[in-house]
């Protein structure tokens, strides 16, 4: 993780890119964050579409999951005004 001022990014990209090879790069306006660069391997892993848990649940050997689900311990009350 690096952090580069507007002022820098705009004068040397170069590097942003490289150092966005080792880990999202900061870039900041003012001293305050503006901007994320991510390398595109990264964005591709975060906006990666992630299984539902209905495509969890039927993924082959999941009979084979052990699972006991705990007793529920909450109790609905009346709100007290």
């Amino acid at each position: 993780m690096s952090t580069l001022s507007s002022r820098e990014f705009n004068q040397d990209t170069g590097r942003a890119k490289r150092e966005a090879l080792n880990g999202p790069v900061y870039i900041t306006d003012r001293g305050k964050p503006s901007h994320v660069l991510l390398s595109y391997d990264e964005y591709q892993a975060m906006t990666a579409k992630k299984a539902s848990i209905g495509e969890m649940l039927s993924m082959d050997g999941v009979e084979d999951i052990e699972f006991t689900p705990g007793n529920l311990s909450d109790k609905a009350a009346a709100a007290e005004f």
